[in-house]
């Protein structure tokens, strides 16, 4: 998965998911630059972890005096950029202590940000929602929901009754259950597999999930 760094203060991160299923890794230091990346492809950001301080004393250490980058063990996990980021096409956030608060004064810190841009399926009712991933990898799905949200999704051919309710989405665990840690699935997407929450409703599934190599490990806990 990417991983990001950003120094504190006033360095912004922003990102936008660039390949569908490659992780990413960027690092920026402070002087108000900021990362970009681009992309149209539909995919959407997951974070799988963060931290705001140091974990090495090389990262964003450029002209810096040595007693702003020798405390290399400033671990400090944050949730705000998978608060901020997660389900999003692109995100800005700010490296600062304002945002994420000061876990070792005195040290010049970075954010590290490990991310991926996973797929996007939707699949109409009656159909079959094929889930795959490259091989080496598992599907780890990060969520499911069965139903309706808006009036144009699977609508081809479809007369309004049965697409006028765009409040009924449900979460659903059931693509989680069948398919998470497989290299690929599928399921047919039918009320008896999710119920009906909109009985006259044309639903379609809505899963978001990415593919997680085996031995993918968080270094904020790696012992």
């Amino acid at each position: 998965s990417l991983t990001l760094r950003f120094p504190s203060c006033f360095s912004v991160l922003a990102a936008t998911c660039l390949l569908a299923s490659s992780g990413k890794s960027l690092f920026l230091c402070f002087s108000f630059n900021s990362m970009n990346t681009s992309s149209d492809d539909g995919h959407i950001i997951a974070v799988h972890w963060a931290n705001y301080g140091r974990r090495d004393t090389t990262t964003c250490s450029y002209q810096r005096p040595e007693c702003e980058i020798q405390n290399a063990r400033c671990i400090n996990p944050t949730s705000k950029v998978a608060d901020s980021c997660n389900g999003k096409r692109s995100c800005i956030i700010e490296a600062s202590n304002s945002v994420f608060g000061d876990p070792c004064p005195g040290t010049y810190k970075y954010l590290e940000v490990a991310y991926d841009c996973p797929f996007h399926s939707i699949t109409c009712e009656h159909s079959y929602a094929n889930l795959h991933c490259d091989e080496g990898h598992v599907i780890v799905v990060l969520s499911a929901e069965y139903g309706r949200d808006d009036s144009t999704t699977c609508s081809y051919k479809r007369p309004p009754a049965q697409l006028s309710n765009t409040q009924c989405s449900i979460p659903t665990s059931k693509v989680a259950e069948s398919c998470n840690g497989r290299n690929s699935c599928s399921i047919k997407v039918r009320n008896s597999m999710f119920g009906d929450p909109c009985p006259g409703t044309y639903k379609y599934l809505e899963v978001v999930y990415t593919c997680e190599s085996k031995c993918l490990k968080d270094p904020l806990n790696d012992s």
